[in-house]
């Protein structure tokens, strides 16, 4: 795709870091995903995370460059992932756009699991997060058509604001009740229907 405000294109293996916290250089990026996902992930000193968002193919990231603010996150390929670098001072028409649909599906986003933290348990938000991640190139079809979820129940954890060790009793749970099926660094849906009833679910 031709467009005169990518400035570089750039690829990403699974895992590894894109962007650092830290305060924007004058000559940073706008970035967008042209192919794989990217999870934005808050980390503290102790070394816990917190996923605020993923960002799919066609949306964008590193909006800080707009302003020079601080950014406190990090931004992981989580699968391998090929990004666009955009100059934020010379956007195309038809990248604002897309930008300001991206920002808008973003604060969807964001909107929705602040409301899923403070009113559903956590096996709720487990469902939904599952479902979510059905939906993007961290899922893949086994032999039997099933939806298999390329996930470790670290970062399942960190998309539904909890720790591992309490995501792992869960996601037992919701195995023994023929929901899902978990395997190392997988999760198999073998129930999506009784899942998005879960996910709906609320306190």
């Amino acid at each position: 795709m031709t467009n005169s405000s990518i400035t570089e294109t750039q690829t990403f293996a699974s895992g590894e870091v894109i962007l650092y916290p830290g305060v924007p250089g004058p000559r940073d990026a706008l970035y967008r995903v042209r192919r794989g996902l990217v999870r934005i992930q808050l980390v503290d000193e102790e070394g816990n995370a917190l996923t605020l968002r993923f960002v799919g193919e066609g949306e964008f990231f590193n909006e800080e460059a707009f302003t020079g603010a601080e950014r406190h996150y990090f931004a992981e390929a989580l699968t391998p992932t090929t990004v666009e670098a955009l100059d934020p001072r010379g956007l195309s028409t038809k990248d604002l756009e897309a930008l300001n649909l991206s920002l808008v599906a973003a604060l969807q986003q964001t909107y929705r699991r602040i409301e899923r933290l403070v009113s559903q348990r956590l096996k709720n938000r487990i469902a939904a997060a599952l479902l979510e991640f059905a939906k993007t190139p961290l899922a893949k079809k086994d032999e039997a058509g099933r939806t298999v979820v390329h996930l470790t129940h670290d970062e399942l954890a960190s998309a539904v604001g909890s720790v591992r060790e309490t995501v792992t009793k869960v996601v037992g749970e919701l195995a023994r009740e023929g929901l899902i099926k978990s395997g190392y660094g997988k999760i198999t849906l073998l129930n999506p229907k009784k899942l998005g009833r879960l996910a709906a679910e609320r306190e």
